[in-house]
C-alpha cells in the first residue's frame, strides 16, 4: 500500500517537473524574444541616427558657411567611392543622397507653411526625426520619402506604426494612393486627423473605401469575367484582399447560403471586423448596378442582425462591390441616415492619381 503511494507522489512531482520546466522554457523564449526586439530597435535607432547626422555634414559640407546650399552630385559621387572603399557596402550615391534629403526633410520642428501637390495650403507641426528613429526602419524612410506631400508621409508613418507594414506592403499602399481613397469620405479636419493619428475605426462609414483597388487579381479588365470568377480570384488572394479591406477584417464564409420560406439565396462573401465588433457582408457586382441588388444586401443584412449577431455586437454593414456605381441611384436607395449599406467601386488597376486628387481637392475647398 505504502508502495502505491510512493509510485503516486512520484507521478504527481514528476507532472509538477513537467509542468514547471513548460514554464520555464515559455518564459525563456519570452525574454529572448523581447531582448531581441529592443535590440533590432536599438541597433535600428542608432542606425537612422547616423544616416541623419551623416545627411547634416553633407549639407553642412556644400554649404561652406553659405545659408543654402549648393546642390553637388559630383560630391556624393566621389563620396560613395572613398566611403565603400574605407567602410563597405551601404554608401552607394543613392543611399547618400537618401541620407541628404533626410537631414533636409527633417531638420525642422518648428511649426511651418507649405503648399501641397493638390494646391491646398496647410498649417502644420514638422514631424520631428526623432520620432522616425524609434519606429521605422530606414528602408521604411527611404520609401516614404518619395512623398512630396507632409500631411500624406505623416499618414503613412502613423500606419507602418500602428499596422507593422512591410516594405512591400508600404510600396503598395502608397501606390494604391489608400490616404487619398480614405480622405474622399472625410472634411478638411478629418484629412488633418488621417494625418496626425492615421486611420482610425471608430464607426461604419470609416472602414469603407472608394474604389477598393484590386490590381492583385491580376484580372484583365479588356476581357469578360464572371461574378464567380471574381470571387473565386478574391479568396485565391485572400490575404491581400484582406489588407486592402482595411483593419481588423476576419474571413468568416463564401457562399453562405440561407433559407427563407423555403426558398435558398447565397451571400457572396461573410466578414467579421473585430474593431467594430460586426459582421461586414459584401456583395459583388460585374454588371450595372440596380436597386435591386442594393435591396438584396439590406435582406442579408437584416438577417444577420435578427439571427445572427449576438445582442453585445453591434449592427451588420453590407458592402456593394461594383465595377459601375450609379450615385443618385444608391442616394435614393438609402434612407437618409444609412449608416450599413453602402456601394463602392473596384477598380482592377492601379488609381488615375490626378483623377483622385481632383476630387480630394473638392472635398477640402
Amino acid at each position: 500500500m505504502k508502495n502505491k503511494i510512493k509510485k503516486k507522489e512520484r507521478i504527481i512531482n514528476k507532472s509538477k517537473t513537467k509542468k514547471n520546466y513548460s514554464t520555464l522554457i515559455n518564459n525563456v523564449g519570452q525574454l529572448l524574444e523581447q531582448g531581441r526586439k529592443q535590440t533590432y530597435r536599438a541597433v535600428n535607432n542608432i542606425m537612422v541616427q547616423t544616416y541623419w547626422n551623416i545627411g547634416r555634414m553633407v549639407v553642412e559640407y556644400e554649404q561652406g558657411g553659405k545659408e543654402r546650399a549648393e546642390y553637388g552630385t559630383y560630391l556624393l559621387k566621389k563620396l560613395s567611392e572613398d566611403l565603400t572603399d574605407r567602410h563597405g557596402k551601404g554608401f552607394s550615391r543613392d543611399n547618400l543622397e537618401n541620407m541628404r534629403r533626410f537631414y533636409l526633410m527633417y531638420s525642422i520642428s518648428e511649426t511651418v507653411s507649405r503648399k501641397s501637390p493638390h494646391s491646398l495650403t496647410f498649417s502644420c507641426r514638422c514631424l520631428k526625426s526623432a520620432t522616425l528613429w524609434r519606429k521605422l526602419s530606414w528602408s521604411h524612410i527611404c520609401v516614404i520619402m518619395r512623398i512630396k506631400d507632409e500631411i500624406i508621409r505623416n499618414f503613412y508613418i502613423k500606419e507602418v506604426e500602428n499596422q507593422g507594414w512591410s516594405i512591400r506592403e508600404l510600396d503598395r499602399q502608397i501606390n494604391s494612393m489608400l490616404f487619398e481613397r480614405l480622405a474622399l469620405s472625410k472634411d478638411k479636419k478629418g484629412v488633418l486627423t488621417l494625418s496626425k493619428k492615421g486611420q482610425l475605426i471608430e464607426k461604419s462609414e470609416d472602414i469603407i473605401k472608394d474604389p477598393y483597388i484590386l490590381e492583385f487579381l491580376s484580372l484583365d479588365e479588356s476581357r469578360k469575367y464572371t461574378e464567380t470568377e471574381l470571387e473565386q480570384k478574391i479568396i485565391d488572394n485572400l490575404q491581400k484582399f484582406l489588407l486592402e479591406l482595411g483593419k481588423g477584417f476576419m474571413f468568416v464564409s463564401r457562399q453562405q447560403r440561407i433559407t427563407l420560406e423555403n426558398e435558398h439565396f447565397y451571400i457572396d462573401l461573410v466578414f467579421y471586423n473585430r474593431l467594430l465588433r460586426c459582421f461586414v457582408i459584401l456583395e459583388l457586382k460585374i454588371g450595372k448596378l440596380t436597386h435591386q441588388d442594393l435591396g438584396q444586401l439590406q435582406m442579408y443584412v437584416n438577417y444577420y442582425d435578427r439571427d445572427i449577431k449576438k445582442k453585445n455586437e453591434n449592427p451588420t454593414i453590407g458592402i456593394l462591390l461594383c465595377a459601375d456605381k450609379k450615385e443618385a441611384l444608391v442616394k435614393y436607395t438609402l434612407p437618409e441616415n444609412n449608416k450599413q449599406i453602402f456601394a463602392s467601386k473596384y477598380k482592377l488597376y492601379l488609381p488615375n492619381k490626378k483623377e483622385i486628387q481632383k476630387r480630394l481637392q473638392q472635398i477640402i475647398d
